[in-house]
């Protein structure tokens, strides 16, 4: 079978189940925030789809889901320079597709997958096309999204390093316009995160991975096999643990960056292994197949998060509770003929997207029990109710 036939095979089967999972999951707060309440490119993107595919969950979810598969394809394209073999770059394509990290970044409407896209996509451009294509993605990228700050403090020292003065200029003055653009957020009393960054990290990449690209990263430095996906991956990464020692960081603006050194680590890995005798493989084709497992297991546990609310003594404990319950409750009021309640301001804002405007006319209260009442509604998963709410008539006279 051609490997070209097996990759979109990949792709067709990752975004079957990103199709399926998108009925599963009702929109976050800050996801409304982005739709309703923001001016930015994702939100444009996404009000896009919505007005070609209509306001339901496949067109908030569409365009991150096709980021995420242009992004495979890119690091497919970009990974040939590195790993010669394609069967290789297959594999590298289903760990990139199967990191709980990208995962979260194809269906959740954040700037993660939009970043992921933005740097695998300057890196093909820049190995492939002239300078001159170079910045001009770069001044686009300026304008698109703050995020992106990085990007250009990691091409800055890239640019020292390499001497070259007037992509130096240019950076660090893209630099300084995005953070008089967009600020910088270094609000808050020093606090120490730095375990909860590693953490959170481990979380995002599973630890085997994290641990190796750490590994890769720091032994490329001191052989000094640097070049410009290294820059891109180490600046922000190293910058997020130090501000990670200040104060909590949003790890979704610098993971992303992390996830270039995939690349690397790929080309690292199978050189290692290649060089060794068959009989001294075996640690290598272990640490590959727990890796892969880990992976599985933990995608799964992402696809199928709705399995563990009955193991759950609170269900708002849950990692994907904020994402869920909107969209049943919505239901629930219009099967009972409710188009509009008063209910606080982050339900509201999940509400209005599935038709449930803001009013006076009832009033929605979350409660902590179900109390037998035929004004109460009670939202459960797999028999286990996660959300107990009053509904109550205001009288206007």
């Amino acid at each position: 079978m051609s490997y070209r036939i097996i990759l979109f095979l990949i792709l067709g089967i990752d975004a079957t189940i990103l199709l399926f999972e998108t009925s599963s999951l009702s929109i976050s707060y800050a996801e409304s925030m982005i739709l309703y309440e923001e001016f930015s490119f994702l939100s444009l993107l996404v009000k896009a789809s919505i007005y070609f595919f209509g306001t339901n969950d496949f067109a908030l979810r569409f365009p991150m889901i096709i980021l995420h598969l242009l992004s495979a394809i890119l690091l497919y394209k970009i990974s040939k320079e590195y790993v010669q073999k394609e069967k290789n770059r297959l594999w590298l394509v289903l760990i990139f597709v199967l990191l709980p990290g990208v995962v979260s970044s194809a269906i959740i409407l954040n700037n993660a997958g939009l970043i992921i896209f933005g740097l695998l996509f300057f890196v093909y451009i820049y190995k492939n096309f002239s300078r001159k294509y170079t910045y001009f993605l770069l001044t686009l990228y300026l304008l698109i999204a703050g995020d992106f700050v990085y990007l250009f403090l990691a091409l800055c020292i890239y640019a020292i390093y390499t001497k070259e003065r007037n992509f130096f200029i240019f950076n660090i003055t893209a630099f300084f316009i995005s953070i008089f653009l967009y600020g910088i957020d270094a609000k808050g009393a020093p606090q120490g995160h730095f375990l909860d960054a590693m953490g959170v990290y481990s979380a995002i990449f599973t630890p085997i991975i994290f641990i190796y690209l750490f590994y890769i990263l720091y032994r490329r430095y001191l052989t000094k096999d640097i070049e410009i996906l290294w820059f891109i991956a180490t600046v922000p990464f190293l910058l997020s643990l130090i501000l990670s020692f200040r104060q909590r960081i949003e790890l979704e603006v610098f993971a992303p960056y992390l996830i270039l050194a995939l690349v690397l680590a790929a080309q690292t890995f199978y050189h290692s292994y290649r060089v060794r005798l068959k009989m001294f493989r075996t640690n290598y084709k272990l640490a590959f197949t727990l890796s892969l497992i880990f992976l599985i297991l933990n995608t799964l546990v992402v696809f199928f998060n709705k399995e563990l609310y009955p193991y759950l003594s609170k269900p708002q404990n849950h990692f994907a509770y904020n994402m869920h319950v909107a969209k049943e409750l919505a239901s629930e009021l219009k099967s009972r003929g409710i188009e509009c309640v008063d209910t606080d301001y982050k339900m509201s804002s999940r509400l209005r997207f599935y038709g449930v405007t803001n009013c006076n006319a009832y009033k929605l209260t979350q409660v902590s029990k179900n109390i037998k009442n035929r004004d109460n509604v009670t939202i459960s998963y797999k028999n286990r109710p996660v959300y107990y709410g009053n509904v109550t008539k205001v009288n206007t006279n």
